[in-house]
């Protein structure tokens, strides 16, 4: 079941990268007290990805935190070397970078694909949301193929 406004994040381990290396750490403490915008994307170093999404939310990190986001955080279904390194090669300094290795997170909330044909594996779909003290206040998920209702440009609009 697909997780929706009004419900609470799931208690996932998550690994969220560091300049000291992967440190897990569990949903319900990464979001408790505090409103965070979450970003899931395909994959890291991806196309869209890279070249859209993580700058998008780069540049619109100081008008989401004007607006009361407290947090920015990526997540994929990546490991955390891999998602530290993109957070690295994108200047992405204040977004915190979450794997999701296993896709247990993108499972957790519903919002998987199967990228096999691309050799992918399991996905997480992308979206956007807005948490607030572990439940979610929005959620923008893309239709296959899309990039519109998860960019920052739209999820400031709905804040």
């Amino acid at each position: 079941m697909t997780i929706s406004v009004g419900d609470r994040i799931p208690n996932i381990t998550l690994t969220k990268a560091t300049a000291n290396g992967p440190d897990q750490i569990s949903s319900d403490a990464f979001f408790k007290g505090r409103k965070v915008a979450l970003v899931a994307v395909p994959g890291a170093f991806t196309p869209t990805c890279s070249a859209r999404h993580l700058p998008g939310f780069v540049d619109n990190a100081d008008a989401l935190k004007a607006k009361g986001v407290d947090e920015i955080a990526f997540t994929s279904v990546n490991d955390a070397f891999v998602m530290g390194a993109w957070g690295k090669a994108a200047d992405a300094g204040d977004i915190t970078m979450l794997a999701d290795g296993n896709a247990e997170f993108a499972r957790a909330v519903g919002l998987t694909f199967d990228g096999s044909k691309f050799g992918m594996g399991e996905r997480s779909q992308r979206y956007s949301m807005l948490v607030n003290d572990g439940v979610v206040e929005q959620l923008n998920v893309e239709a296959p193929g899309a990039f519109e209702v998860s960019s920052a440009e739209h999820l400031l609009s709905e804040i």
